[in-house]
């Protein structure tokens, strides 16, 4: 898993295609514009139109197929239960239900594979409460920390034959390295806040502001909203269960 995020995490950073290089402003209310079209389209043939898109945008931005296929079919997993408690037999209702968490989460994939987290926090920082967007920018890094920990301690437990035993014998020691855990990240927030108090933290994290900076590649990311637009327009009663 800290792989996976590392990995999205550096094609964000160290990618130069035009999804890249284009305003984190448009790319942002593209994603929402087009998961939010998604979650209230009652029909498949619209939705298999923006999966279309949305593979495509991240298969250009140089995203590895590797996430692209983990990001489409993560999501079905939980869509499967879904279906199960609420099975009629209808066929076009299943690719509709699958379809739509699919379709958010490639998006979602594009979105932070070509933006870098410090672009990604900062229009969520201006809506939301200062504490609050500072303590989300803070987590994301923290989140790479605690999980490399986590997966450390998972090994030696592992090694050294801890993880054997009854079930419940497992799940006390599974709790117990949970524990730890947040008690250490607890402790580094403390060593964090102090550091910061002392280097004289204002109160504002992330002051970047060239998120909001229109630039010429957002003529691309204007082309895939048009698509979404016009497949939604167009195809607005193909499948509709």
């Amino acid at each position: 898993m800290i792989n996976t995020f590392a990995q999205i995490d550096q094609y964000a950073s160290a990618g130069h295609t035009a999804w890249h290089r284009a305003s984190a402003l448009s790319k942002l209310l593209f994603t929402l514009v087009t998961i939010g079209v998604a979650v209230f389209t009652p029909s498949w043939g619209p939705l298999l139109v923006f999966l279309g898109v949305a593979v495509l945008l991240a298969l250009t931005a140089r995203l590895p197929l590797k996430l692209v296929a983990l990001a489409a079919t993560a999501p079905l997993f939980f869509a499967a239960l879904w279906l199960l408690s609420r099975w009629n037999g209808r066929l076009d209702e299943v690719a509709v239900t699958a379809l739509r968490p699919v379709v958010a989460s490639v998006v979602a994939l594009w979105l932070v594979g070509t933006t870098p987290y410090p672009d990604l926090f900062a229009p969520i920082s201006r809506l939301l409460p200062r504490v609050v967007g500072d303590s989300l920018f803070l987590t994301y890094r923290a989140v790479f920390v605690l999980l490399q920990r986590l997966e450390r301690l998972w090994r030696a437990l592992f090694l050294r034959g801890a993880l054997g035993g009854s079930l419940r014998r497992r799940g006390e020691r599974m709790g117990e390295a949970v524990g730890t855990v947040v008690l250490h990240g607890f402790e580094r927030s403390q060593r964090l806040y102090q550091v910061m108090h002392l280097r004289g933290h204002s109160g504002r994290i992330c002051g970047c502001r060239h998120w909001r900076d229109l630039r010429a590649e957002d003529i691309w990311v204007v082309a895939a909203f048009a698509a979404v637009v016009a497949s939604r327009i167009l195809l607005g009663e193909v499948g509709r269960p």
